[in-house]
């Protein structure tokens, strides 16, 4: 039996067939969360905390190897694995060059998948969500709790709605770094129309309200592509 603890995303547009490896997974004692398409994977990764992505690579809104790349932007180290019913070397190659680290022929023997994906966590030395004794985020002076949607300085706390402290904490994965406006969209809002970039502009200036009493905490606009969130590293 695997650590029940270790928690996989499975993006998967084939209703029969995400359900079947879902039901497979969680029979081995892994926590699955199952999206029907790119742009559901995209927001469901940025709400969970995954030990590994699993992505088929035909998928509406956003293909695998789009949301690889999106995956990619806010985490370098969760291991992806693709699942795909083509055999073409192309594929393969374009898939290891997004930094995935393994790529799954359907159909695929249940053992072999199984074990694949057990090797996989094991090089990764896995340690589960729930494992995971982090502290809070500190921004600054702040301190940041995502999961209860509270931002605090010293005694006092504010309580952010659910889509403030999304935003967030994408950018305190991020702290220091330039994420695009169009993949904060995707990952928090699921759409990256015209009023959603309006409705983050207004987003990002209440994220800065919160956030004055710190001089040394920032979030940068870099014109044209998007937002940095810059702290001190030494408060980090």
């Amino acid at each position: 039996m695997s650590d029940s603890r270790a928690r996989i995303l499975l993006v998967e547009d084939d209703f029969n067939l995400g359900f079947v490896i879902q039901d497979l997974l969680k029979l081995e004692g892994y926590q699955v969360s199952l999206a029907k398409d790119g742009k559901e994977g995209l927001l469901q990764f940025n709400k969970g905390n995954y030990d590994l992505c699993l992505l088929d690579v035909m998928l509406p809104a956003k293909d695998g190897f789009a949301l690889a790349e999106d995956i990619r932007k806010v985490n370098e180290h969760v291991p992806i694995v693709f699942l795909t019913a083509k055999g073409m070397i192309e594929d393969k190659v374009k898939g290891f060059n997004l930094g995935a680290d393994d790529y799954i022929t359907k159909p695929f023997a249940n053992e072999e998948f199984l074990l694949r994906i057990k090797a996989i966590l094991k090089r990764a030395g896995t340690v589960s969500a729930s494992e995971k004794q982090e502290d809070y985020p500190r921004i600054g002076n702040y301190t940041f709790d995502p999961a209860n949607y509270q931002l605090c300085l010293k005694d006092e706390c504010r309580k952010l709605t659910k889509k403030e402290a999304d935003l967030l904490k994408l950018l305190c994965e991020n702290r220091n770094r330039v994420i695009e406006r169009d993949l904060i969209a995707n990952m928090v809002w699921g759409d990256d129309s015209y009023f959603v970039g309006r409705s983050m502009d207004v987003f990002i200036t209440r994220l800065r309200k919160y956030l004055s009493d710190d001089e040394q905490v920032q979030i940068s606009n870099v014109h044209g592509v998007g937002f940095r969130l810059e702290v001190p590293e030494n408060t980090t």
